[in-house]
């Protein structure tokens, strides 16, 4: 099932303003102070002197009366504003733009760096230091130079004589007398004075201005400045390849020597140790057993192969079988007899068709063929004994490569420190070759680096300055507009002064005289709104509980144990989440009745050891206002329509120390709970408590915002809800804003409500 209140989503944005506004307008309404009651003077409304109040009518009079002494000094500043920005020689300015970008050309990018198409960007402690580079004196020095500023009397004012003015500012300490300073020093002083470097915000753009009498040359000092900042990045980075070719050159010569003594001491070791190299880079006494052990295994190999023959043979004689080994049957004698003897058997059978067994020719014929049969194994017991002698010669041989095998594998073992050693000066020597290989590759690049011109900078010009033909200095209307009026509210503010004083000098005579007896006024008192939570006072007859255990029916069923057993280890797992659940919201599919049941049941395990209110949202089942010690108690809906405070609407549960928020009284308009204002009351309620459990039914007309914000959620299902609409239900529960749901298995039935328990008042 779908709930109506996860359509709210789109009016999230709508609720969100109008609770913060109206969380700005409570805030006002708090900090507002309480006015208290000022005792009226006595004094009639003419004598305004007596009562401490300012008569803005004899004000204004003041002002006409000396309408000259605010209009002629007015006047006078601004001609003397017009005359003097008129007289002040005019500057004008020009600016040049240069982008950093860090990047280099692909070609003259060292090996290293070629992997990654740009270098990473430049952070902003990287852009400022490139704005101090440009305020560098050396640059400063070079610009002076370049477009000989130390010539023109506009940067050093002594070429064209000291004012007596700046003489004597000089004389009593404050101005600096410009002929205590060297040339250079006024040069420069007047130079950083007319420039300005700085970064555009959230760019890597630097800005460079300059001021100048002169416009043109504004422009090309400006321009120079900028053409000085890239020549200075280029000869610092030729001079940088420079240092590293130096540098690596007497590595090289370094390494080189290295070189050449490691791989010395290498050949001689293995002179010394004949530890000679064969093939595939192999030792020769390796080289040697390596071969040694091949023929040593050939050899075992033919050994075997002829004695098998040689036994094969000799069982087929012995068992009187024919001779089919291949050896046999191979040979050139022994395909001769084989042939004699087929024609032999094949003359006999000719003769037998027509003679008898003792006839003289079928005897012959059986005689040659017993010969020839003798002939045969005759021949196969040749072919065995050879076979026996082949066997024998490979044992012999089997014998003395392993004599042989046995001697090197001893050389072998002698050899293997010496062949250690070997490897350790290798390797030094590999590792000195390869750093001469490195360093030579680094050498080349930083040479061909050095030998560029126009070594690459880590900025670019993007805009080059203009001659300029308006002043950008003095503003001239804004210092009119400024002398102007600062002149007028000057001599406004001195004559509105006089009269200020004027009006309060006779308060000394005053003091003197009898006071009037002041006439008695009602103290005007501002309301205060409190949104605070107030605590709710307990009734005089506090009743004393024999059965504390909530909504705890005759347990006379399994389902009912296993019912309560569940409402209690959700109680324990919210206790312990602590703060995480604080607010829990207590919804579903089931009856009105059924949920509002499991929700009491849950508070009242809660409210054993913590401060619990359950909010009543739902309004569908009367079961609030049944265990309320004031069923006609009002509700959010009054507190909305301000009939009611918070302090009207807490009340008490009659059977656990629960406190309860009905949602208004019968027949309210149910709209009242989409107000923001319900949120503040579910805000406040959550700083004065430390569970707020929200009884939201079934959800079908309330805001989303209102239940899921900072909340769980507990749902209470049908009984015949499916499984798979159930973990549906948890996952959307999730998916509108709820930090954790948690699905019951079953809602507590109204048919396990324990009857009324006897009440005894304290």
């Amino acid at each position: 099932m779908r709930l109506a209140f996860w359509r709210a989503g789109k009016d999230k944005a709508v609720v969100e303003r109008a609770v913060s506004r109206l969380k700005g307008e409570a805030r006002v309404i708090e900090a507002a102070p309480k006015v208290e009651a000022k005792p009226a003077s006595a004094a009639p409304k003419q004598a305004p002197v007596e009562s401490g109040d300012i008569d803005l009518h004899a004000l204004g009079g003041a002002l006409a009366r000396k309408r000259g002494w605010i209009i002629v000094p007015t006047v006078l500043a601004l001609v003397a504003s017009v005359a003097a920005v008129n007289l002040v020689t005019p500057r004008f300015k020009s600016e040049s733009r240069i982008l950093i970008d860090g990047r280099e050309n692909v070609f003259l990018r060292p090996s290293s760096d070629r992997s990654t198409e740009e270098r990473q960007s430049l952070d902003p402690e990287a852009v400022t230091s490139q704005v101090q580079l440009v305020l560098s004196r050396d640059l400063a020095r070079e610009i002076i130079k370049k477009n000989k500023l130390a010539e023109r009397p506009e940067f050093d004012p002594v070429l064209q004589g000291i004012s007596p003015l700046k003489s004597l500012a000089a004389m009593i300490g404050i101005g600096r007398d410009p002929f205590s300073m060297t040339p250079e020093e006024r040069v420069l002083d007047a130079y950083y004075e007319r420039l300005q470097a700085y970064a555009v915000d959230k760019s890597r753009v630097i800005v460079v201005e300059f001021q100048s009498a002169d416009p043109d040359l504004a422009a090309r000092v400006a321009n120079s400045i900028a053409d000085g900042y890239l020549v200075l990045q280029q000869n610092a980075r030729q001079d940088q390849a420079r240092s590293a070719s130096q540098w690596l050159s007497g590595e090289i010569e370094n390494l080189r020597k290295k070189v050449s003594d490691a791989e010395a001491k290498v050949e001689d070791f293995r002179s010394k140790s004949s530890l000679f190299v064969g093939t595939n880079n192999t030792t020769l006494s390796n080289q040697q057993m390596g071969e040694v052990n091949t023929q040593l295994n050939n050899a075992r190999s033919m050994k075997a192969d002829a004695e098998s023959r040689a036994r094969l043979i000799k069982e087929m004689l012995q068992s009187g079988k024919p001779i089919e080994a291949s050896e046999v049957v191979n040979s050139e004698l022994m395909r001769r007899l084989s042939e004699q003897r087929v024609t032999l058997r094949a003359q006999l059978a000719e003769q037998s068709s027509t003679l008898l067994g003792n006839h003289p020719r079928i005897k012959e014929l059986k005689a040659q063929l017993g010969d020839l049969d003798n002939q045969i194994r005759d021949e196969a017991a040749k072919i065995s004994r050879s076979f026996e002698s082949d066997a024998r010669i490979a044992s012999g041989r089997v014998d003395g490569l392993t004599a042989s095998l046995d001697q090197l594998k001893k050389q072998a073992t002698s050899t293997n420190g010496q062949d250690v050693q070997l490897r350790a000066l290798e390797r030094e020597a590999k590792a000195q070759r390869d750093l001469l290989e490195t360093y030579l590759g680094k050498y080349r690049e930083a040479s061909t680096r050095e030998s560029i011109d126009t070594a690459p900078a880590e900025g670019r010009i993007i805009s080059r300055a203009i001659v300029s033909n308006t002043p950008a200095y003095p503003k001239k209307l804004p210092i009119v507009l400024i002398a102007t009026i600062a002149t007028l509210l000057l001599s406004s503010g001195v004559v509105v002064t006089g009269e200020l004083l004027r009006q309060t000098a006779p308060r000394a005579v005053a003091v003197f005289t009898p006071a009037q007896a002041p006439v008695r006024q009602e103290p005007v008192v501002q309301p205060v709104v409190q949104l605070a939570v107030q605590p709710v006072a307990e009734p005089m007859l506090d009743p004393v509980v024999e059965e504390l255990t909530p909504l705890q029916p005759e347990m006379t069923a399994d389902a009912d144990v296993t019912e309560f057993a569940e409402i209690e280890h959700l109680a324990d797992s919210l206790r312990a989440a602590g703060p995480a659940a604080k607010k829990v919201t207590v919804l579903g599919t089931a009856a009105g009745e059924a949920i509002t049941l499991s929700t009491l049941t849950l508070a009242r395990h809660l409210a054993r050891d913590a401060r619990v209110v359950v909010v009543d949202l739902a309004a569908s089942s009367p079961t609030i206002a049944a265990v309320s010690v004031d069923a006609s108690a009002p509700g959010l809906a009054e507190l909305m329509q301000g009939e009611a405070s918070f302090a009207q609407i807490i009340t008490r549960d009659k059977l656990s120390r629960l406190h309860l928020v009905m949602a208004g009284r019968p027949g309210f308009d149910r709209s009242l709970l989409q107000s923001p204002r319900v949120t503040l009351a579910i805000d406040a309620l959550l700083r004065a408590y430390d569970h707020v459990l929200v009884d939201a039914g079934s959800a079908s007309d309330l805001p989303a915002e209102l239940l899921t914000a900072h909340a769980r959620a507990v749902v209470v299902p049908d009984a015949s809800m499916a499984a798979d609409a159930r973990t549906l239900m948890c996952e959307q529960l999730r998916a509108v804003g709820f930090s954790e749901v948690t699905m019951l298995s079953r809602p507590v039935q109204p048919s396990n409500a324990v009857e009324t328990p006897r009440v005894v008042a304290a």
